[in-house]
């Protein structure tokens, strides 16, 4: 049951940053919310099936795997490239503060939820448009938040603007996101020094990327794994 309310909680505050990506990647002729297989798509553009998710990809596997085997279907995924963190008093609608986060947000944030489905990208019928956007994280002073936020609840979030984008269309598109710079064989941690990547987004690009096909592993130097692009 608190495993239900947690992700229903959670569904709530994506809410309006999905309503809103949904809205700006609308265009005239588009159908909203249209019942297509027993499922309700966020935009079907002509023969194009659009769904926008902004949290957790398994949580949206099962419907894609259905859907494209008799549908094109397109997943966006907004990215927070820079976010605004604003704090309401208890009445939830007093403003006590906003500031801007220190984090920043990329392209390659992706494959942290690509992780859930790195082989269903591979699917011809399956593209993954992402969307680099500024948010805002509204947080309430309800005493009922985590321990780490001091007991203030993630209330909201909301798109302020979507500021770039990236269309993969089949995985060969990923490859593009690997610098020139790296040698023919390379290892996990060249790849997230060359890039700038914490270790562990290093592993999970390397990760979907070997499962997708777009790199391959090819031995290994001491005891790390190179991989190479097949060629």
């Amino acid at each position: 049951m608190s495993i239900r309310r947690v992700n229903y909680i959670w569904a709530m505050v994506e809410k309006s940053l999905h309503d809103a990506t949904k809205m700006w990647y609308s265009r005239p002729g588009d159908i909203l919310e249209a019942p297509v297989d027993g499922y309700i798509i966020d935009i079907v553009r002509g023969d194009l099936l659009i769904e926008i998710q902004t949290g957790n990809f398994s949580a949206i596997r099962r419907k894609l795997s259905r859907l494209i085997r008799e549908h094109s279907v397109r997943l966006v995924h907004p990215v927070s490239q820079q976010k605004w963190i604003v704090r309401l008093n208890v009445d939830g609608e007093t403003v006590t503060s906003r500031r801007r986060s220190p984090k920043r947000g990329r392209v390659e944030d992706v494959f942290f939820e690509l992780v859930y489905m790195p082989t269903l990208i591979r699917d011809q019928n399956l593209s993954l448009e992402v969307l680099l956007v500024h948010s805002e994280d509204v947080l309430i002073d309800d005493g009922r938040g985590s321990w780490r936020r001091r007991r203030w609840s993630i209330h909201d979030r909301r798109l302020i603007d979507v500021v770039n984008s990236r269309l993969f269309s089949e995985p060969a598109d990923f490859r593009e996101l690997l610098p020139t710079s790296l040698p023919d064989k390379f290892t996990t941690k060249e790849l997230g020094e060359e890039l700038r990547l914490r270790p562990i987004a290093a592993q999970k690009m390397v990760y979907c990327m070997r499962k997708m096909g777009t790199i391959e592993s090819v031995g290994k130097r001491g005891r790390s794994l190179l991989y190479s692009v097949p060629r």
